[in-house]
């Protein structure tokens, strides 16, 4: 596990901005207008999708991606100027609240400063001309990152922003190789101690498919080595098989337990229902009660938990990378006030001690924490019906710290409605949690 990781960053809230559309102006100035809001719906930590100059040569779309980066050291003017970022990130932290960025380290823009400086710098293929790995991007071109110089490179470049930001969201983490991350780390660890180092890690197909052809693919495990964080696609596809009723929910739930078991003991996991990449979870999960039952368990889940721009209304348009678009439309409902109950209970759950979870019948998962540092029990109706499930805490009453009610265990056994429930207590109150 990385040597400077946080255990905290397990109880954070993690807000993803895509600059362009999360305001109709979509400017770094306009962002700021809404930086109270997000405080105020639990946020920690902002991430900004790519802030830099988008490549015109092969450009997707109107504006292109801004995943297909022409200069990582600039901005992109249509979100403002260096002194409106950097006014930006200053309002971010007066108010408590930490700012990473996208790093997109794999490929640059065809027409790229590096494209035009340093063309050694990249993959080629047996003509000799720039190439990719993967076919369906071809607004990019890969970096070779068996040149040495790249590293040194890139490297200054992250220390660079790192006298400004507070941590880096790194786009594909898994096929840069893992020894230029240990590398940059060190590196960045000097200019801003405690950077914060969130790795994309992709699923596992791809990385078998990569490995196949003879390129690198680090799996979660190895990147733990560098990062903090790391996506939670090693358990995505049984979510989704779940949802397509492809495969159980215990499938789904032994595969969380799995990570517990596999993973170093100050592991973070990334936790969510959607990002820029996936469908909207509005669009998956129709049903307003089974929603916020997801969302909640998603909140309770070890690691820290992402927000995409207009999750809190459940939007259902699932907004593109490549035109001018808008993150909140198809609004289905205003999810702020119960979001904010989320991220309060989020912030009381134990960060060390023991994790599991249990499928039950009825689609009903039973979540536990336990050790030294509290105790905590989740119920999660996540197919909108309620039931009867055992739970190992003595009979008594309780208090829900979602609803505040007050709910009773008897004979071991909670009856429970549609909404889901938790129970927590540090370790001095473990006693008294019982009413």
């Amino acid at each position: 596990m990385a040597l400077h990781t946080d255990i905290s960053l397990r109880n954070k809230v993690i807000y993803c901005i895509f600059v362009r559309n999360h305001t109709g102006a979509g400017t770094f100035r306009a962002l700021e207008a809404d930086l109270d809001r997000l405080k105020a719906l639990g946020t920690d930590i902002l991430w900004l999708m790519p802030i830099y100059p988008i490549g015109v040569k092969n450009r997707k779309g109107t504006l292109g991606s801004p995943y297909a980066i022409c200069d990582y050291r600039d901005f992109n003017p249509e979100y403002g100027t260096r002194e409106d970022f950097l006014h930006l990130v200053q309002e971010i932290h007066r108010r408590c609240m930490r700012c990473i960025i996208d790093v997109v380290y794999n490929h640059t823009s065809p027409d790229s400063v590096l494209a035009a400086e340093h063309p050694e710098f990249f993959l080629r293929d047996e003509d000799g001309k720039p190439t990719r790995k993967v076919a369906d991007w071809w607004d990019i071109v890969d970096l070779d990152y068996t040149n040495r110089d790249l590293w040194a490179y890139q490297i200054e470049t992250l220390c660079r922003w790192a006298e400004i930001v507070d941590g880096f969201r790194c786009d594909v983490a898994s096929t840069v190789p893992v020894e230029f991350w240990l590398e940059a780390r060190e590196a960045v660890e000097r200019v801003h101690p405690g950077c914060i180092w969130l790795a994309e890690s992709v699923f596992a197909g791809l990385t078998m498919d990569l490995r196949r052809r003879g390129i690198v693919s680090a799996t979660d495990t190895e990147l733990y080595r560098a990062f903090d964080l790391t996506y939670d696609y090693d358990v995505w596809p049984y979510f989704e098989g779940y949802l397509a009723g492809k495969n159980t929910l215990r499938e789904y739930i032994n595969m969380i337990n799995f990570q517990e078991e596999q993973y170093p003991g100050n592991y973070v996991k990334l936790r969510f229902l959607e990002n820029h990449d996936q469908p909207r979870m509005a669009q998956r999960l129709t049903d307003e009660d089974i929603l916020r039952s997801w969302l909640a368990f998603t909140y309770f889940e070890r690691g820290a938990v992402l927000l995409y721009s207009g999750s809190e209304f459940a939007a259902r348009h699932r907004v593109t990378l490549f035109d001018a678009d808008d993150c909140y439309r198809d609004q289905t409902a205003d999810l702020q006030e119960y979001l904010q109950i989320l991220g309060r209970v989020k912030k009381s759950l134990p960060l060390s001690g023991c994790f599991r979870l249990r499928a039950c019948e009825g689609g009903i998962v039973m979540g536990a924490y336990d050790g030294p540092g509290g105790t905590a029990r989740g119920i999660f109706p996540l197919e909108g019906r309620g039931g009867r499930i055992f739970v190992d805490l003595p009979d008594g009453t309780y208090v829900d710290s979602i609803a505040s009610g007050r709910t009773a265990v008897r004979n071991g056994y909670v009856e429970c409605g549609k909404e889901p429930l938790i129970f927590c207590a540090a370790a001095s109150e473990q006693k008294t949690l019982i009413g």
